[in-house]
């Protein structure tokens, strides 16, 4: 096995992405082709700052393992040389492409399931905005069953983003996703709110290490961890304190761990949501083998752009179908 392809692309978005912590206007992703026995197999990952991750570190992680690799190929050692994060996931996905073009088997089968993946409906991100232009986005996209709300972190002004999508529709279903950003004083309160507001799902409330506040109230609006769990031992920490976890594959290392992630979570009674960054195709179909039995769905990336990889990932409104083997898989 060779790693044949390691680069750096750029995908403008359609309009500037804005969290709590930071906005951007393109997606920076790292692609990775291998190649063995002459077939190929493509992955696709998305540093993330947050995690302290730079696509040119990532690549440099990638071909330090890929040397690594050659000596015991494979997704089991793959686990052992790299920790969680984005270099390990484009090379997870990879090796699952590369092992599905090999075998002649799709990555569904080779992951176990008896079905093929269904199309699953997906949530669409409404980022920071101005009132005047969430109302804007929250009316062209009404018809959407499913919105993820990002927060700003100021309590009074996220209840009232919340309000004012709920004025203008009042039977979406709605995600609220704080990445991190809201205080503990009067976290009880805002949860009440929210309920009141008919709200589905709370994500990452708090910074990731001040979970231990969750515990200490009743919440009516089940709260999902994002930030705070990238592995199983994560997943073990936290699973008292929150009712769902957000797997994302650039933060469990690929689909390997991601799959094991969401049997131990299912195991442990909690709700799963299946999320991405704000990426391309080539990181969504992989992480749809995951999303078939989630509870939420939040792969809208390639929603986000302003143009996706061709061939690419069919999207008809929120709804997504499986990928075809041409795209991964």
């Amino acid at each position: 096995m060779r790693l044949t392809r390691c680069e750096k692309q750029s995908w403008p978005l359609a309009r500037a992405f804005h969290i709590s912590r930071g906005s951007k206007s393109s997606a920076e992703v790292v692609v990775v082709e291998l190649e063995d026995e002459g077939a190929k197999g493509k992955g696709e990952c998305v540093p993330y700052d947050r995690y302290g991750e730079t696509c040119d570190a990532v690549m440099g992680q990638i071909g330090a393992a890929c040397g690594q690799l050659r000596s015991a190929p494979g997704r089991a050692s793959l686990q052992k040389i790299m920790p969680p994060g984005a270099a390990r996931n484009a090379l997870d996905c990879a090796l699952w492409d590369l092992d599905a073009k090999k075998s002649g088997l799709s990555a569904y089968r080779l992951a176990g399931c008896d079905l093929p993946p269904s199309a699953v409906v997906t949530a669409f991100t409404l980022s920071l905005m101005d009132r005047r232009d969430l109302e804007e986005q929250a009316l062209l996209n009404a018809s959407r069953p499913l919105l993820k709300l990002k927060m700003g972190g100021g309590i009074k002004e996220d209840l009232r983003r919340v309000e004012t999508v709920r004025r203008l529709l009042p039977r979406a279903k709605l995600i609220v996703d704080a990445n991190e950003a809201w205080p503990r004083d009067g976290l009880p309160d805002i949860c009440d709110r929210l309920a009141d507001l008919g709200v589905s799902l709370i994500e990452q409330p708090l910074p990731a290490g001040a979970d231990q506040s969750l515990g200490s109230f009743i919440h009516r609006v089940p709260i999902c961890a994002d930030e705070s769990v990238h592995d199983c031992k994560d997943l073990l920490e936290i699973s008292r304190l929150y009712d769902a976890v957000n797997i994302k594959l650039d933060k469990t290392g690929g689909l390997t761990q991601a799959l094991e992630i969401r049997r131990r979570a299912r195991a442990a009674g909690l709700g799963v949501m299946v999320g991405c960054m704000v990426c391309t195709s080539l990181s969504i179909a992989p992480a749809l083998i995951v999303a078939q039995d989630a509870d939420f769905v939040d792969l809208d990336g390639p929603l986000l752009l302003r143009s996706d990889r061709k061939p690419g990932v069919r999207y008809e409104g929120s709804v997504v179908h499986p990928a075809k083997s041409e795209v991964w898989g």
